[in-house]
């Protein structure tokens, strides 16, 4: 196959790069920058795009927060590929303090309390219970007992407040991006409009000067 990888990766490897990619988080943030603004849309759309990525960033659905950004992008007629890059605002660099952030808000609406200690084992806690959600799953297929204590504990102390506390500042976070990214977008595609203009202009006169004169058979 003409695209397909020389270098296989091992299953290892694959987690690595989600969690740290080839060349860093800088180079991966200015990739997903260029491929961004070279969208063919119009800025407003690519840029209600983004704030949907970064509003889907800030919801407690591991794993399907491209999913959800897609829906959003949809639903507010923005560019779904920008939703879908917008996600990158989630990542395990900002994964903790949006979780604190997005819990601590939460249980100060429900008027709950949040344990600080909390902020240590956030990730933890998503994977035990994906891990206790899959025991519980193979449980209907086997003869062990299905256990939702846990899950229902998780629920009420780390899931339902972070999707409550989730919505304010996710709104907030991609709104300021939106207001942001949308006069870069328009700077970046009107510049490229013109260099594209020019290139096209620079073409047809030398065209024209390549042009035999009909007054000067030569």
């Amino acid at each position: 196959m003409v695209f397909k990888r020389r270098d296989r990766r091992s299953p290892l490897q694959v987690l690595w790069e989600l969690i740290w990619p080839r060349g860093g988080w800088t180079r991966a943030f200015h990739y997903v920058k260029h491929r961004v603004r070279r969208l063919p849309d119009r800025p407003e759309r690519i840029a209600r795009g983004i704030g949907a990525g970064v509003f889907a960033s800030f919801t407690p659905f591991y794993g399907i927060h491209f999913v959800i950004a897609a829906i959003l992008a949809r639903l507010i007629n923005g560019n779904i590929l920008a939703g879908l890059s917008g996600t990158f605002f989630g990542n395990p660099l900002t994964y903790v303090p949006i979780g604190v952030v997005s819990l601590q808000t939460g249980h100060f609406l429900l008027g709950t309390e949040f344990h600080e200690g909390a902020k240590q084992g956030l990730m933890r806690k998503f994977a035990r219970a994906a891990g206790d959600l899959k025991d519980n799953f193979l449980a209907l297929f086997t003869d062990r007992d299905a256990d939702w204590q846990a899950l229902g504990l998780f629920f009420d102390e780390v899931f339902f407040p972070y999707m409550i506390g989730g919505i304010a500042p996710g709104i907030v976070a991609g709104v300021v991006c939106y207001y942001l990214s949308l006069p870069v977008i328009s700077t970046y595609q009107k510049r490229r409009r013109a260099k594209i203009k020019a290139k096209f202009e620079a073409i047809k006169k030398k065209a024209q000067a390549d042009l035999p004169n009909p007054g000067n058979p030569g």
